[in-house]
């Protein structure tokens, strides 16, 4: 099963989760690719997302996962007790994606922001499809 991950490449919140997610990934479960990158842009295409759009996206199998709802899928996959959080799946996404939001509208302001995309670490280069 193919699991990649699309993140804000140029958000340091974003790619601290995205480090955050590799060291609890060890297996290598998850695929990235910024969102902002020609493989980011073709994968937003062929699943049927507007290019421009600004939320933490997973494909998972051929299915697409946007905000909380791919955040928490991505949860159940990580070593730890990080498995546990897909109980707050039970809350409805329309309650569950307006903190998402907020954090997501304030990110650059609270995280900041980066003038170019994560270059990710020689050993976590396979991990990256761009």
């Amino acid at each position: 099963m193919e699991r990649i991950i699309l993140f804000d490449g140029v958000c340091n919140l974003c790619n601290k989760s995205v480090q955050f997610i590799i060291k609890r990934d060890p297996s290598g479960t998850f695929k990235f690719a910024s969102l902002q990158s020609k493989t980011g842009q073709n994968l937003l295409k062929t699943h049927g997302l507007s290019t421009d759009i600004n939320s933490f996206v997973l494909i998972e199998d051929k299915r697409i996962y946007v905000k909380s709802t791919a955040a928490l899928r991505v949860c159940t996959h990580l070593n730890g007790l990080w498995k546990m959080l897909i109980v707050f799946l039970v809350v409805p996404p329309f309650i569950r994606n307006r903190l998402y939001e907020w954090i997501a509208n304030n990110r650059y302001k609270w995280f900041g922001k980066k003038d170019h995309c994560l270059l990710p670490l020689p050993e976590w280069k396979s991990r990256f499809l761009e």
